[in-house]
């Protein structure tokens, strides 16, 4: 599955992931440890994807952060505690970024019309710039309109979630 770049650099496919309602139930602005369940199949599918040699990147709009109803420091530790839980399972995560920013935060070190907010591409750009992947094979799940926006944006596929199993999503659309 890898293949070497222009630059004789090793690539891979990956796989991003949006995080709220895609990874986690999506509880209105999930930023407490206690709030966090993942989504059916999300463990499996990212266990699956670091075994057949994927990336797995998450990519998060935190609005939360800007609106004041939690810190950047909360969201670092709900991503700790995903990485751990992962690691129980034998999978991890390779990256994540996360954009705290929206036009109407109410912090205004927030109140950013930026490049990583999606429907922007800023963060999977980031990671495909940081990243040997292999933009061709790579896909972006997300659950809303503006993540695949952001998918396209970037130059990688999008696939809509729904609900459901996650994983199953991942193996109808052949990517498990």
């Amino acid at each position: 599955m890898t293949q070497v770049n222009q630059t004789n650099q090793i690539t891979r496919p990956a796989i991003f992931f949006d995080r709220d309602g895609v990874l986690n139930k999506d509880h209105d602005y999930v930023h407490k440890i206690a709030d966090w369940q993942w989504i059916e199949g999300a463990i499996d599918a990212i266990k699956r994807c670091n075994e057949l040699d994927y990336f797995v990147f998450v990519v998060t709009n935190q609005s939360g952060v800007g609106r004041g109803y939690y810190t950047e420091q909360d969201v670092h530790i709900i991503h700790t505690h995903m990485q751990a839980e992962l690691k129980q399972y034998g999978a991890h995560i390779d990256a994540i970024r996360y954009c705290p920013h929206h036009r109407d935060a109410l912090l205004v070190e927030y109140q950013i019309e930026c490049e990583c907010r999606k429907p922007k591409p800023g963060m999977i750009k980031d990671i495909l710039s940081s990243w040997p992947v292999e933009i061709s094979k790579s896909v972006l799940v997300g659950d809303k309109s503006t993540d695949l926006e952001a998918a396209k944006e970037g130059g990688i596929r999008g696939l809509l979630y729904a609900g459901g199993d996650l994983s199953a999503l991942l193996k109808d659309n052949g990517y498990l």
